[in-house]
């Protein structure tokens, strides 16, 4: 009786393919990520924003103000210092 295995088996080409088809799924799903198709957790090429630090918190509200004229220098100094204080500042990384 003649098999596929032989005496030795049949060595490590047998993970060739789903080693294959895991690349293809892997591949498959960080493109849709890419892509803002799937929405998961946010990658390290996506910026971080927390509902104290997204378009609308105070502190971006501030600095809206400042850049409009609304307020001066101090008045925005001043008032920064207070909003750190409550909602503190998410480095540019995302690190916490």
């Amino acid at each position: 009786m003649n098999t596929l295995a032989h005496a030795s088996g049949p060595g490590p080409w047998v993970l060739f393919f789903p080693l294959i088809w895991a690349a293809v799924v892997i591949g498959v799903v960080t493109a849709l990520r890419r892509t803002g198709i799937v929405r998961g957790r946010r990658g390290p090429w996506q910026e971080v924003r927390t509902s104290a630090h997204g378009e609308n918190s105070p502190i971006a509200l501030l600095g809206r103000r400042f850049a409009a004229g609304e307020i001066d220098e101090d008045e925005y100094w001043r008032r920064l210092s207070v909003l750190d204080e409550q909602f503190g500042r998410v480095p540019k990384d995302g690190a916490v």
